[in-house]
């Protein structure tokens, strides 16, 4: 989570220059959809409560590191990065785990995962560039939009990996629990 968390505070500083899209999305959008993964997964498999230490222990790790990171080239937009990703993450990704912990036992494997990502990448996307860059000449707002579609585009592909992850893990755990 950690390094999730500090590779999209670094990757969302540079624009995405392909296909003109420099003014509508950063690098960053491309790593944090996965921050939803790890959360999904960890609450699947261990819960609730395991889950949100995994989210406290990830923004505690992810903010100094992202801190220690930004002191070489310190600025305000740094700093106000750093403040909005860390605003963002916990808020989003506790947000995550509790929709995905009511949705938990619905008859379709992928609404849980799904529906609990796009709801709180809104959130996340809303807070981190409102936080980030509201005021500045950064084009914020463009960004949050092409990086909320890619959190979309992303949330639909991560279903794949968690649906595996999750029949693999089940199989592993049971396999250990029947001995």
């Amino acid at each position: 989570m950690m390094l999730i968390v500090l590779a999209s505070n670094y990757l969302v500083q540079f624009p995405f220059n392909f296909l003109n899209l420099n003014d509508v999305l950063t690098w960053g959008a491309f790593t944090y959809p996965v921050a939803f993964l790890v959360t999904d997964l960890a609450n699947r498999l261990h819960g609730i409560n395991f889950t949100k230490r995994v989210i406290h222990i990830g923004f505690v790790w992810g903010i100094l590191i992202s801190l220690f990171f930004s002191v070489s080239e310190f600025n305000l937009i740094s700093l106000r990065i750093v403040i909005g990703s860390g605003t963002a993450f916990l808020i989003a990704q506790l947000l995550d785990a509790n929709i995905f912990n009511k949705l938990r036992d619905h008859k379709l494997w992928f609404i849980p995962p799904f529906l609990s990502s796009i709801i709180s990448s809104a959130i996340d996307t809303i807070l981190f560039f409102s936080i980030a860059f509201y005021g500045t000449e950064v084009p914020w707002v463009t960004l949050a939009l092409g990086d909320f579609v890619v959190k979309i585009i992303i949330a639909m592909l991560m279903l794949v990996p968690f649906r595996l992850m999750v029949k693999n893990l089940e199989l592993i755990q049971g396999s250990f629990s029947s001995r």
